[in-house]
């Protein structure tokens, strides 16, 4: 399972994975889950693809996309605090530039590559360590996510707890909370799989 971190497209293969994501992220909110999501051709996005994002994938050894996640600084708009105020604390989001929003997080877990005999699919840890390093070469520490009940217990499982920010509420189909992620170098060797490579450029992008 190798790692990317891409915004614009350099090459077909980068813009061929991009739309792949865009489908993976159509079969998991809009198929699996019932969420209300612009999907069109197969591929799911909203008005935050356009404040040019980057994306960090997962990306198995046939070059299938099998994680996604879209990083957007919280300086600007973000989904929680454009779309998820509510599950904020009064005085809001207390953004900075060393803080990242982290959404549309999904990953396939029919995907046999990584597959093993643990609780956590090896491509969800994949992501979670792709994630931190890519924080770690940007010079950022906190990530702020909304994520679901479900997945909040996921990531306590794993050693990496979100602290909330403020109270679980009903969004759609889900109990939806917010929260903060630490980004360390801790956390990354913590949460790193054996098979971990990275194409994510600086002192931490070379294969494991």
């Amino acid at each position: 399972m190798q790692v990317f971190a891409l915004t614009k497209p350099r090459n077909v293969h980068e813009a061929r994975l991009i739309q792949q994501h865009h489908r993976l992220r159509a079969r998991v909110f809009a198929e699996r889950l019932g969420w209300e999501v612009n999907v069109v051709d197969g591929q799911e996005s909203d008005g935050f693809d356009t404040l040019n994002p980057t994306y960090v994938l997962a990306v198995s050894n046939a070059g299938d996309v099998g994680g996604c996640a879209r990083l957007l600084p919280t300086v600007g708009p973000t989904m929680v605090t454009n779309v998820f105020p509510s599950l904020l604390p009064k005085g809001g989001l207390n953004a900075h530039p060393a803080m990242i929003e982290s959404s549309r997080f999904c990953v396939d877990t029919t995907l046999e590559e990584g597959r093993g005999s643990g609780s956590v699919h090896e491509v969800t840890l994949t992501m979670f360590a792709g994630i931190i390093e890519w924080c770690l070469v940007n010079a950022i520490t906190e990530i702020v996510t909304v994520t679901d009940l479900r997945f909040e217990r996921i990531l306590s499982r794993v050693g990496w707890p979100l602290r909330r920010i403020g109270e679980p509420s009903r969004i759609g189909v889900t109990i939806a909370v917010a929260g903060i992620l630490q980004a360390n170098a801790e956390a990354f060797q913590r949460l790193r799989p054996s098979s971990y490579r990275s194409q994510i450029t600086g002192p931490l992008g070379q294969a494991a």
